[in-house]
């Protein structure tokens, strides 16, 4: 199994930790969220991984050769202007294409400033068992951003903004509004299918494919800790966390 790390972003909410460095290279406890997130990916077992960058690339690349790349195969994927999650995976999909062999094994989508124990084994057996083009870790949680999944936790919608308006993409009779955390895994096919063009949001491919009857499928990860390390303060408590050992 491969895997995909989010790390292009300007890191905007991080600041002023990331005035002179990219947010994949903020430090928790000593350590960058780079390596954590990779070392987390290796003891699942994956040794393929990409990595898209944009907001001070060349630190990224200088600190991958200095580490050996982990002893892992790390590829980089450049991106001039910044194409969002949907619009990097798309420009990185050569790399979960190549050698396939007609092998359609999925692949991981892992963000760069999130932090969690979920089990990344359970959630890649749960999408194989279920057969799914997608499946993304959620969690009954507050959120501005909604996803909306049926009974059968299959994606039918999203709610988003101020007014929390709704857009549903599939009829269901209940719908469930949880939300996403960043992970995800995803089958080669859906790559194909992602026909939006240059800068935009893995999460609008979702939406568009789900109301075409394709598997998006909700593994829900609320027993798991997670967080999300977009700000300054997230990064001080996670710190405090793993003395805690609440994260391990």
């Amino acid at each position: 199994m491969k895997a995909m790390i989010l790390a292009a972003g300007l890191g905007t909410r991080l600041r002023p930790l990331t005035d002179k460095r990219p947010k994949a290279l903020v430090e928790i406890a000593g350590r960058t969220l780079l390596e954590i997130t990779v070392s987390r990916l290796r003891a699942f077992g994956i040794r393929e991984v990409i990595i898209n960058v944009h907001h001070f690339a060349d630190m990224i690349v200088e600190y991958l050769k200095t580490n050996d790349s982990f002893g892992m195969r790390i590829e980089v994927s450049r991106e001039e202007i910044l194409l969002d999650t949907g619009g990097g995976l798309k420009k990185a999909a050569w790399f979960f294409l190549e050698d396939s062999k007609g092998v359609e094994e999925p692949f991981i989508l892992h963000n760069v400033d999130v932090i969690s124990t979920i089990d990344l084994r359970r959630m890649a057996q749960f999408h194989a068992e279920n057969r799914a083009l997608a499946t993304l870790a959620v969690q009954d949680r507050e959120t501005t951003r909604y996803l909306l999944f049926d009974e059968e936790l299959r994606l039918c919608g999203r709610r988003t903004g101020r007014d929390q308006k709704s857009e549903i993409v599939r009829p269901s009779r209940q719908v469930q509004a949880l939300a996403f955390s960043g992970i995800h895994v995803i089958s080669p096919g859906l790559l194909p299918m992602m026909s939006e063009e240059g800068v935009f949001s893995i999460i609008d491919s979702y939406v568009r494919i789900a109301g075409r009857g394709e598997k998006i499928a909700a593994f829900r990860a609320d027993e798991y800790y997670w967080r999300d390390l977009g700000r300054p303060e997230n990064v001080t408590q996670a710190a405090e966390d793993l003395k805690q050992r609440v994260l391990t």
